[in-house]
């Protein structure tokens, strides 16, 4: 595949860099393997859909879909170096062209005439950021290294435009994209509570210098209390 050529933002169109004020970038905190995973992941994302982008002002007759293409494609360029000096910083190996499921999307659009591509280019690429979109949120709120954290608070609002121009289009097939699972138990409220939260809330570490044995204690005396209360108020009547 031939690399992927520069491509720079049209006069007057806006880059999201969001301002990352406060946010450290030292390269300082341990990195999870999911970390390396994301830094690649932005790399790939860049690979295919720069180009991706300059087919669609090659091949489409919408000017919206023509430029959709072209701010997608060049603010990738931006995001790309960012990610790049990244993984400079971290000494990860990035990969230099898409992988085959990406390189098979590409290939599609290219064989795509003029009335079939716009179709298959807005929904390749919104499918492909709502699949990363939940994968940013999970490293932006977990990792340890203050590089990546910056790293996907700058790629969280590169998504959100994207998928914001994306569906700018109007002909995004909403039907065709995959839906969210079940929650494990419906109404428990946004904090998902995991078996290591449970063990953690039922331990002695759960709050500091308190047993579960005496908070158990003390709740079977606030429920005798309460029950003898209660036949107190009923005997009064």
């Amino acid at each position: 595949m031939a690399p992927v050529s520069p491509v720079q933002a049209a006069p007057g169109d806006p880059i999201p860099v969001p301002s990352s004020n406060g946010l450290a970038d030292k390269g300082v905190g341990s990195i999870s393997d999911a970390d390396k995973d994301f830094v690649i992941k932005v790399r790939l994302a860049g690979l295919w859909e720069i180009p991706a982008g300059n087919m669609a002002v090659e091949k489409s007759n919408d000017p919206r879909v023509v430029q959709i293409g072209k701010s997608i494609a060049a603010q990738h360029v931006v995001l790309d170096k960012l990610d790049r000096a990244v993984a400079k910083k971290l000494n990860i190996d990035l990969p230099a062209q898409p992988n085959s499921d990406q390189q098979f999307w590409l290939q599609e659009m290219k064989d795509a005439n003029a009335t079939t591509f716009d179709q298959i280019f807005i929904d390749r690429l919104r499918a492909a950021h709502g699949k990363i979109f939940p994968a940013i949120a999970t490293i932006r709120a977990s990792t340890r290294n203050d590089s990546v954290r910056k790293l996907a608070q700058e790629a969280n609002q590169f998504v959100m435009t994207h998928m914001t121009l994306l569906e700018s289009s109007n002909i995004v097939d909403y039907a065709a994209l995959p839906t969210a699972p079940a929650p494990a138990v419906p109404g428990s409220g946004p904090v998902p509570v995991d078996g290591q939260m449970l063990a953690a809330a039922s331990s002695s570490g759960g709050i500091p210098g308190v047993s579960t044995t005496v908070i158990l204690l003390v709740l079977a005396a606030a429920l005798v209390a309460g029950v003898i209360t209660s036949m107190r108020i009923f005997r009064a009547r």
